[in-house]
């Protein structure tokens, strides 16, 4: 009986603990009501940088954050249901860091890559939008994202600034000046997913664009001074 209670036991416990970790899984890759904590905090503090929630960054999960959740998935063309599930949570570039089945082993390889990247696209932001909104500038930068996501551009941060012909600020040498905060904070953004273009590869100014081509171009929105296209 002893034998036999013992392995009672141990299953009791080994079942215990696997339920304790697939909670956890779930809350990381879920964000709603009753999540916790420490998963709501970077959610609200995304949305709260990007001005869909202006309620305290407090962890916990209420109808403020609901109502952002929302906006933000509206915003994004993402089902509007108020969680924050995978989806939402790869857009706003948290999916790999609450998953806790993400991976880490890759992180100290490509922490210096990811940097010299953030920079470049920083100056490219500078040289280009250093003057517009700071939603623009983050769209700015998004372009260049999704362009080395686009099979039509190079497929690198460096390839697709240095490209020929593909930016003013590098023709003119604006982007070896030292980018302002703002600039490199937009670059951050973007690459933690905010894409405020709607997937744009161009973007132009109507005001002194002299390529005709690039006005025959679909456009999906206007930020500030910039029109950005497909």
């Amino acid at each position: 009986m002893k034998k036999k209670s013992k392995i009672i036991l141990f299953l009791v416990c080994a079942v215990f603990s696997a339920s304790i970790i697939l909670v956890n899984i779930y809350a990381a890759n879920y964000v709603y009501y009753g999540s916790p904590a420490a998963h709501v905090k970077p959610v609200q503090e995304k949305l709260k940088r990007w001005g869909y929630y202006d309620g305290s960054v407090d962890g916990k999960f209420g109808a403020a954050t609901e109502k952002a959740v929302k906006y933000f998935q509206r915003k994004n063309g993402l089902t509007q249901d108020g969680k924050a599930g995978k989806s939402t949570l790869e857009k706003m570039g948290l999916y790999n860091l609450l998953s806790s089945s993400g991976s880490t082993s890759a992180g100290s390889s490509s922490s210096s890559t990811n940097s010299n990247d953030v920079n470049l696209i920083a100056r490219a932001v500078n040289g280009e939008a250093r003057g517009e909104p700071y939603e623009g500038q983050v769209a700015v930068a998004a372009v260049i994202l999704n362009r080395v996501k686009s099979s039509s551009f190079p497929n690198s941060v460096s390839g697709v600034v240095y490209q020929n012909g593909a930016f003013d600020a590098v023709a003119d040498g604006q982007v070896n000046l030292s980018p302002n905060a703002s600039c490199v904070k937009a670059a951050k953004d973007a690459m933690n997913g905010w894409d405020p273009s709607g997937g744009a590869i161009y973007y132009y100014n109507p005001k002194t664009a002299t390529n005709k081509w690039i006005r025959t171009r679909p456009i999906i929105r206007t930020i500030g001074n910039h029109v950005f296209c497909k």
